[in-house]
Protein backbone atom coordinates (compact mmCIF):
# COMPACT_ATOMS: atom_id res chain seq x y z
CA UNK A 1 0.00 0.00 0.00
CA UNK A 2 1.58 3.58 -1.21
CA UNK A 3 -0.50 6.81 -0.26
CA UNK A 4 -0.17 9.50 -3.24
CA UNK A 5 3.12 10.25 -3.34
CA UNK A 6 4.34 6.64 -4.48
CA UNK A 7 5.99 6.23 -0.29
CA UNK A 8 5.08 3.54 1.55
CA UNK A 9 1.95 4.00 3.97
CA UNK A 10 1.74 3.40 7.54
CA UNK A 11 -1.19 2.63 9.99
CA UNK A 12 0.14 2.67 13.66
CA UNK A 13 -2.18 1.47 16.30
CA UNK A 14 -0.64 4.22 19.75
CA UNK A 15 -0.68 2.98 23.27
CA UNK A 16 0.71 5.23 25.65
CA UNK A 17 0.71 4.74 29.02
CA UNK A 18 -2.58 5.96 29.81
CA UNK A 19 -4.58 3.33 32.05
CA UNK A 20 -7.34 5.30 33.64
CA UNK A 21 -10.75 4.74 33.08
CA UNK A 22 -14.18 5.65 34.23
CA UNK A 23 -15.84 2.58 33.77
CA UNK A 24 -15.98 -0.54 35.98
CA UNK A 25 -16.60 -2.73 33.37
CA UNK A 26 -16.55 -6.55 35.65
CA UNK A 27 -14.91 -7.82 32.21
CA UNK A 28 -11.85 -5.17 31.85
CA UNK A 29 -8.96 -5.61 34.36
CA UNK A 30 -8.34 -1.93 33.61
CA UNK A 31 -11.33 -1.00 34.90
CA UNK A 32 -11.76 1.99 37.33
CA UNK A 33 -7.89 2.57 37.74
CA UNK A 34 -6.54 5.88 38.47
CA UNK A 35 -3.14 7.20 37.23
CA UNK A 36 -1.40 9.89 39.73
CA UNK A 37 -0.87 13.49 37.96
CA UNK A 38 2.66 12.61 36.93
CA UNK A 39 1.66 9.45 34.70
CA UNK A 40 -0.91 11.64 33.40
CA UNK A 41 1.89 14.29 32.61
CA UNK A 42 3.95 11.66 31.22
CA UNK A 43 0.86 10.39 28.94
CA UNK A 44 0.39 13.69 27.77
CA UNK A 45 3.84 14.31 26.93
CA UNK A 46 4.10 11.19 25.21
CA UNK A 47 1.17 12.08 23.00
CA UNK A 48 2.31 15.48 21.83
CA UNK A 49 5.47 13.45 21.08
CA UNK A 50 4.26 11.21 18.66
CA UNK A 51 1.45 13.96 17.62
CA UNK A 52 4.72 16.08 16.44
CA UNK A 53 6.43 12.79 14.52
CA UNK A 54 3.53 12.29 12.66
CA UNK A 55 3.45 15.81 11.81
CA UNK A 56 6.75 15.44 10.49
CA UNK A 57 6.34 12.22 8.26
CA UNK A 58 6.79 12.99 4.14
CA UNK A 59 4.36 9.87 3.56
CA UNK A 60 1.01 8.60 4.22
CA UNK A 61 -0.09 7.34 7.41
CA UNK A 62 -3.39 6.33 9.39
CA UNK A 63 -3.49 6.50 13.31
CA UNK A 64 -5.91 4.22 15.57
CA UNK A 65 -5.55 5.19 19.42
CA UNK A 66 -5.98 2.17 21.26
CA UNK A 67 -5.73 3.38 25.24
CA UNK A 68 -6.13 0.90 28.36
CA UNK A 69 -7.86 3.63 29.52
CA UNK A 70 -10.58 5.84 28.48
CA UNK A 71 -8.41 8.93 26.22
CA UNK A 72 -11.33 10.93 25.21
CA UNK A 73 -12.29 12.45 28.71
CA UNK A 74 -8.53 13.72 28.62
CA UNK A 75 -8.31 16.96 26.30
CA UNK A 76 -4.97 16.29 24.69
CA UNK A 77 -6.34 12.96 23.10
CA UNK A 78 -9.20 14.98 21.81
CA UNK A 79 -6.70 17.72 20.80
CA UNK A 80 -4.90 15.17 19.15
CA UNK A 81 -7.48 14.18 17.13
CA UNK A 82 -7.81 17.17 16.11
CA UNK A 83 -4.53 17.98 15.13
CA UNK A 84 -4.19 14.92 13.05
CA UNK A 85 -7.17 15.07 10.69
CA UNK A 86 -5.79 18.32 9.95
CA UNK A 87 -2.47 17.16 8.31
CA UNK A 88 -2.50 16.67 4.58
CA UNK A 89 -0.45 13.71 4.47
CA UNK A 90 -3.00 11.57 7.56
CA UNK A 91 -5.32 9.45 5.88
CA UNK A 92 -7.31 8.23 9.15
CA UNK A 93 -6.98 9.17 12.92
CA UNK A 94 -9.56 6.83 15.27
CA UNK A 95 -9.52 5.91 18.60
CA UNK A 96 -11.48 3.63 20.84
CA UNK A 97 -13.90 5.16 23.33
CA UNK A 98 -17.12 4.54 25.22
CA UNK A 99 -18.23 8.14 24.40
CA UNK A 100 -18.64 9.27 27.98
CA UNK A 101 -16.72 12.54 26.69
CA UNK A 102 -18.90 15.72 24.72
CA UNK A 103 -18.70 15.79 21.60
CA UNK A 104 -18.18 19.46 20.48
CA UNK A 105 -14.95 19.05 19.72
CA UNK A 106 -15.08 17.11 16.44
CA UNK A 107 -16.56 20.11 14.64
CA UNK A 108 -12.70 21.39 14.43
CA UNK A 109 -11.72 18.28 12.66
CA UNK A 110 -11.38 17.15 9.66
CA UNK A 111 -14.28 14.70 9.52
CA UNK A 112 -13.13 13.00 5.82
CA UNK A 113 -10.46 11.64 8.43
CA UNK A 114 -11.82 11.14 12.09
CA UNK A 115 -13.63 8.45 13.09
CA UNK A 116 -14.31 6.64 16.65
CA UNK A 117 -14.42 2.97 17.30
CA UNK A 118 -17.56 3.41 20.17
CA UNK A 119 -18.02 0.57 22.62
CA UNK A 120 -21.39 0.36 24.38
CA UNK A 121 -21.14 -1.27 28.42
CA UNK A 122 -24.43 -2.21 29.52
CA UNK A 123 -24.17 -1.55 33.27
CA UNK A 124 -21.67 1.61 33.47
CA UNK A 125 -24.31 3.97 31.38
CA UNK A 126 -27.10 4.89 30.92
CA UNK A 127 -29.02 3.15 27.80
CA UNK A 128 -30.44 6.72 26.59
CA UNK A 129 -27.42 8.38 27.52
CA UNK A 130 -25.25 6.12 25.14
CA UNK A 131 -27.69 6.10 22.08
CA UNK A 132 -27.72 9.82 22.30
CA UNK A 133 -23.78 10.29 21.71
CA UNK A 134 -24.45 7.80 18.97
CA UNK A 135 -27.51 9.93 17.48
CA UNK A 136 -25.37 13.10 17.96
CA UNK A 137 -22.15 11.76 16.02
CA UNK A 138 -24.71 10.80 12.99
CA UNK A 139 -25.83 14.25 13.58
CA UNK A 140 -22.36 15.67 13.48
CA UNK A 141 -21.35 13.75 10.36
CA UNK A 142 -18.43 11.87 12.81
CA UNK A 143 -17.79 8.42 11.15
CA UNK A 144 -18.09 5.56 13.77
CA UNK A 145 -19.07 1.83 14.59
CA UNK A 146 -20.73 0.89 17.51
CA UNK A 147 -20.37 -2.09 19.36
CA UNK A 148 -20.09 -4.27 22.88
CA UNK A 149 -19.43 -7.40 24.82
CA UNK A 150 -20.86 -10.56 23.63
CA UNK A 151 -22.08 -11.61 27.33
CA UNK A 152 -25.99 -13.47 27.31
CA UNK A 153 -26.82 -10.05 29.69
CA UNK A 154 -26.20 -8.03 26.96
CA UNK A 155 -28.41 -9.76 24.43
CA UNK A 156 -31.64 -7.94 25.05
CA UNK A 157 -29.69 -4.07 24.85
CA UNK A 158 -27.85 -5.60 21.82
CA UNK A 159 -31.24 -6.30 20.03
CA UNK A 160 -32.40 -2.92 21.34
CA UNK A 161 -29.86 -1.10 20.03
CA UNK A 162 -29.56 -2.47 16.47
CA UNK A 163 -33.16 -1.17 16.33
CA UNK A 164 -32.70 2.14 17.36
CA UNK A 165 -29.52 2.69 15.36
CA UNK A 166 -29.35 3.98 12.06
CA UNK A 167 -29.39 1.20 9.43
CA UNK A 168 -26.14 2.44 8.09
CA UNK A 169 -24.59 2.23 11.71
CA UNK A 170 -22.17 -0.84 12.08
CA UNK A 171 -23.36 -2.52 15.41
CA UNK A 172 -20.59 -5.25 16.26
CA UNK A 173 -20.21 -7.63 18.60
CA UNK A 174 -17.55 -8.76 20.38
CA UNK A 175 -16.98 -12.79 21.53
CA UNK A 176 -16.41 -12.62 25.29
CA UNK A 177 -13.02 -13.74 26.15
CA UNK A 178 -13.31 -17.23 28.01
CA UNK A 179 -16.77 -17.71 27.04
CA UNK A 180 -18.12 -20.69 24.14
CA UNK A 181 -20.82 -19.95 22.03
CA UNK A 182 -23.38 -22.86 20.88
CA UNK A 183 -23.84 -23.02 17.71
CA UNK A 184 -27.85 -21.56 18.79
CA UNK A 185 -26.30 -18.83 20.79
CA UNK A 186 -24.04 -17.69 18.03
CA UNK A 187 -26.82 -17.83 15.63
CA UNK A 188 -28.49 -14.92 17.53
CA UNK A 189 -25.59 -12.92 17.90
CA UNK A 190 -25.25 -13.17 14.12
CA UNK A 191 -28.38 -11.70 13.58
CA UNK A 192 -27.38 -8.47 14.95
CA UNK A 193 -23.74 -8.55 13.80
CA UNK A 194 -22.97 -10.68 10.65
CA UNK A 195 -19.61 -11.02 10.78
CA UNK A 196 -19.76 -12.00 14.69
CA UNK A 197 -18.50 -15.65 13.21
CA UNK A 198 -15.67 -13.61 12.86
CA UNK A 199 -14.95 -13.66 16.07
CA UNK A 200 -16.56 -16.21 17.39
CA UNK A 201 -13.38 -17.88 17.46
CA UNK A 202 -9.81 -17.13 17.73
CA UNK A 203 -7.92 -17.24 14.50
CA UNK A 204 -5.08 -20.24 13.52
CA UNK A 205 -2.32 -17.74 12.45
CA UNK A 206 1.31 -19.67 13.28
CA UNK A 207 3.38 -18.60 9.92
CA UNK A 208 0.44 -16.75 8.27
CA UNK A 209 1.13 -13.37 6.34
CA UNK A 210 0.08 -10.50 8.19
CA UNK A 211 0.56 -6.88 7.54
CA UNK A 212 1.72 -6.41 11.30
CA UNK A 213 5.43 -5.87 10.82
CA UNK A 214 5.39 -4.39 7.16
CA UNK A 215 2.78 -1.78 6.85
CA UNK A 216 0.56 -1.92 9.92
CA UNK A 217 3.17 -1.09 13.84
CA UNK A 218 2.19 -0.65 17.39
CA UNK A 219 4.15 2.15 18.90
CA UNK A 220 3.91 2.56 23.12
CA UNK A 221 4.77 6.19 24.69
CA UNK A 222 8.30 5.18 24.41
CA UNK A 223 8.38 5.07 20.71
CA UNK A 224 9.12 1.26 20.93
CA UNK A 225 7.81 -0.06 18.05
CA UNK A 226 6.17 -4.04 17.94
CA UNK A 227 4.42 -5.55 14.75
CA UNK A 228 1.72 -5.42 17.24
CA UNK A 229 0.07 -5.28 20.53
CA UNK A 230 0.52 -8.81 21.17
CA UNK A 231 3.37 -10.12 20.08
CA UNK A 232 6.66 -8.16 22.65
CA UNK A 233 9.33 -8.67 19.82
CA UNK A 234 10.62 -5.05 19.31
CA UNK A 235 11.19 -4.10 15.91
CA UNK A 236 13.03 -0.75 16.92
CA UNK A 237 12.41 2.84 17.69
CA UNK A 238 9.89 5.20 16.07
CA UNK A 239 11.73 8.60 17.20
CA UNK A 240 15.74 7.27 16.00
CA UNK A 241 14.37 5.41 12.72
CA UNK A 242 15.59 2.43 13.65
CA UNK A 243 12.28 0.48 13.29
CA UNK A 244 12.17 1.41 9.86
CA UNK A 245 15.10 -1.74 8.73
CA UNK A 246 12.92 -3.80 10.03
CA UNK A 247 9.85 -3.53 8.03
CA UNK A 248 9.24 -6.70 6.00
CA UNK A 249 6.30 -9.27 4.64
CA UNK A 250 6.61 -12.00 7.68
CA UNK A 251 4.65 -14.46 9.23
CA UNK A 252 2.44 -14.50 12.42
CA UNK A 253 4.46 -16.34 14.95
CA UNK A 254 1.22 -16.38 17.47
CA UNK A 255 -0.25 -19.99 17.07
CA UNK A 256 -3.91 -18.05 17.47
CA UNK A 257 -5.10 -14.20 17.11
CA UNK A 258 -8.23 -13.55 19.04
CA UNK A 259 -8.75 -9.70 18.90
CA UNK A 260 -9.51 -7.81 15.94
CA UNK A 261 -7.04 -4.73 15.85
CA UNK A 262 -4.64 -7.67 15.38
CA UNK A 263 -6.77 -10.67 13.03
CA UNK A 264 -7.81 -7.63 10.67
CA UNK A 265 -4.20 -7.52 9.17
CA UNK A 266 -4.29 -11.71 8.89
CA UNK A 267 -4.42 -11.48 4.97
CA UNK A 268 -5.67 -14.80 4.52
CA UNK A 269 -9.03 -13.38 6.41
CA UNK A 270 -9.27 -11.18 3.55
CA UNK A 271 -10.82 -8.65 6.20
CA UNK A 272 -8.92 -5.38 4.17
CA UNK A 273 -11.73 -6.13 1.63
CA UNK A 274 -14.62 -6.31 4.25
CA UNK A 275 -13.59 -3.72 6.02
CA UNK A 276 -12.32 -1.95 2.57
CA UNK A 277 -11.87 1.86 3.82
CA UNK A 278 -12.67 1.93 7.09
CA UNK A 279 -10.29 -1.22 8.87
CA UNK A 280 -8.59 0.96 11.69
CA UNK A 281 -12.78 2.25 13.00
CA UNK A 282 -14.21 -1.14 12.34
CA UNK A 283 -16.39 -0.15 9.79
CA UNK A 284 -17.14 -2.41 6.68
CA UNK A 285 -18.09 -1.43 3.34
Amino acid sequence: MTDLLGAPALSILYRGPLASCDYDCPYCPFAKRRDSRDQLRADRAALERFTAWVAEQPHGISVLFTPWGEGMVRSWYRRALVELSLLPHVERVAIQTNLSHRLEWTGEADLSKLALWATYHPGQVLYDRFLGKCRELSERGVRHSVGLVGLPEHHDQAVRLRADLPPETYLWVNAAEGHSYTDGEAARWTEIDPLFGRSRHAHRSKGLPCRTGESVISVDGEGTVRRCHFVPAVLGNLYDGSFRAALKPRGCPLETCDCHVGYVHLEPLGLYDVFAGGVLERIPY
